[in-house]
Parts: structure tokens; C-alpha cells; sequence
């Protein structure tokens, strides 16, 4: 097992608001500069239908997914981790992260904000089936809980008008994962 303290830099935000695409470009820019880590998509832990008997929101499986997985990438010699999810920066998430990678976990919040007019452009192009007029009234409701139950320590990020790669530099500098005059 590693010996170093495991971190976590959870990429929270409302739907549309580019959590998965920045964590992926997160992702890529540590790959390149050789930095370990492992990245999960958080919302796909608990995808089951019906959901298990007691658990209505998918929350205890979504954590043992999340908690065998870690134990994985552990064993690999990881101890940093991207997760992306739309609540995950929220304070009720925190002992689930302790259970899951290890008590003293080092929790880093970035919540990704949009106005409702990006939210709704990026949502459009991306659901193209039947769930967009879902998706948009989900994304407005998790926009407005995030903003008002954020914790005091999430740094705020804001995607409108900007690239990936502008929004993926300010999440990776709140991790301190490079090292001084490294590249970003």
C-alpha cells in the first residue's frame, strides 16, 4: 500500500457546466507531466436501475464502487485522485471520501459555475435524445444547491466564455500537485 496520504480533487458543478471534459483535460495535462494519479467519473458508480433495496439515492453503492476501485488504484501506488460529479463538492460527501480512499484524505473542491443561457447551449448539443428538458430543469435546481451549500473551501470556478484549457489550469492550480517553475 502507498504511503503517502491520499488526496482527492473533487470537480463538482451543475449539469452542462464542463465537469467530465475538464477532468479528462485535468487528467491529460498530469499525464503529460508525469504526475500519478487516477480519474472517476463519479456519476456512472451508481448507474443501476432499480436502484438497491435502501438505498433510493444509488449512495451506498455508488461508495462501495468507489471505495474497490480505490483499493485498486492504491495497490498500484496511487494517491491522488480526479473525481468528477455534479455534488461531490458538497461537505456531505467528505466521510464518504475518508471511508472510501483512507482516513486523512486530503479534499480539494472545484466547483464549476455557468450561467443558465451556457448550461442550457452546452446541455442542447450534448442531449439529443429525450432528457434534455430534464437535464435543463436538474441543471438550474443543482445550480442553485450548489451555490447556496458549497462549502466555505471550494474555490469557484467559472467556465463562460472560456476553454478547457483556461478552466483546466485555474482547477490544477488549487491541487499543488506541480512543482514550482514546472509547466502547467
Amino acid at each position: 500500500m502507498n504511503a503517502k496520504r491520499p488526496e482527492v480533487l473533487l470537480i463538482g458543478g451543475r449539469a452542462g457546466a464542463g465537469k467530465t471534459t475538464v477532468g479528462w483535460e485535468v487528467s491529460d495535462r498530469l499525464r503529460a507531466a508525469g504526475i500519478a494519479h487516477a480519474i472517476v467519473e463519479g456519476d456512472y458508480l451508481g448507474q443501476v436501475h432499480p436502484a438497491p433495496a435502501g438505498d433510493p439515492h444509488c449512495s451506498a453503492i455508488t461508495e462501495a464502487n468507489l471505495t474497490a476501485m480505490w483499493r485498486n488504484f492504491a495497490a498500484l501506488g496511487h494517491h491522488r485522485l480526479v473525481y468528477t460529479n455534479t455534488v461531490s463538492v458538497l461537505s456531505g460527501t467528505a466521510p464518504m471520501f475518508e471511508r472510501a480512499l483512507g482516513p486523512g484524505v486530503r479534499i480539494i473542491r472545484a466547483l464549476l459555475t455557468a450561467s443558465d443561457a451556457t448550461a442550457v447551449a452546452r446541455l442542447s448539443a450534448r442531449e439529443i435524445g429525450s432528457a434534455l428538458d430534464r437535464e435543463v430543469a436538474g441543471s438550474a435546481r443543482k445550480a442553485r444547491l450548489l451555490d447556496e451549500h458549497a462549502p466555505p473551501d471550494t474555490a469557484r470556478v467559472p467556465t463562460d466564455g472560456r476553454t478547457v484549457v483556461e478552466i483546466a489550469s485555474d482547477v490544477l492550480e488549487l491541487t499543488g500537485w506541480w512543482e514550482p517553475g514546472e509547466e502547467r
